[in-house]
Parts: C-alpha cells; sequence; structure tokens
C-alpha cells in the first residue's frame, strides 16, 4: 500500500509543526491531531495511510490510542509510528505489543522521519 496520507499526532505545538513540515516536505498530505483521543476519532474518519504519534500525552496516551487503533477492526490496517522522548528498549518493546510497526526516539532527525515512512510502503 502506498502512503500518501499521514496523520500526525503530538499534544505539542513545536514538535506537531516540526513533523507536519517534514511530513509535507517529503511529498505526503498530512493530517493533524493534539491527542490520543482525537488521533482514533480521525483514523475513523479520515483513514489516514499512517499515523505518527506522540507517546506522552494527556487524556489518552500514544501507547493507548496504538492499541485501539490496531486492534478497532475499521483502523486495524493503518500502521501506527510512534515518536517519543522514552527511549528505553522496554518502552520499544511495549510499542511493538501495542502494535506499533516503529518507533523512532525524540530528537529526531528528517532523515529518520521519513524512513520509517517509506519502510511502511
Amino acid at each position: 500500500m502506498a502512503i500518501r496520507k499521514v496523520l500526525v499526532v503530538d499534544d505539542s505545538a513545536t514538535d506537531l509543526k516540526n513533523l507536519t513540515q517534514i511530513v509535507t516536505a517529503a511529498g505526503y498530505q498530512v493530517i493533524t491531531a493534539v491527542s490520543g483521543k482525537e488521533a482514533v476519532a480521525k483514523t475513523k474518519s479520515e483513514h489516514p495511510d499512517a499515523v505518527l504519534m506522540d507517546v506522552i500525552m494527556s487524556e489518552m496516551n500514544g501507547f493507548q490510542a496504538c492499541r485501539t487503533i490496531t486492534n478497532d477492526p475499521g483502523t486495524k490496517g493503518i500502521p501506527v509510528i510512534l515518536v517519543s522522548s522514552k527511549g528505553e528498549k522496554t518502552d520499544k518493546v511495549w510499542a511493538n505489543e501495542q502494535g506499533a510497526r516503529g518507533y523512532v526516539t525524540k530528537p529526531f532527525t528528517h532523515e529518520q522521519i521519513v524512513s520509517e515512512l517509506k519502510a511502511l510502503g
């Protein structure tokens, strides 16, 4: 499946803008959300081809949102890449167990983000 539309999720305005610029510059259409709860709703309504999501957010964190997206029959085919300042091996293992298809640790580079998206298809 070709990745065309990407949902970018982060509760930090700075990180959201930075990720949006990287993804847009790489030629993808971008939709944004500022919480895990909004991300779950937008995967259902907007049907993005992939999700780039922060982990540490209030209301519903990225692990919870990832699990919800990857377990829902209507959205389970949408790959989720988590982007977080949490860089321990246990965080990456837990992300994988929640259904994440990739994990990028902050601070990240433009190349890391684009590479993760290209690896999806």
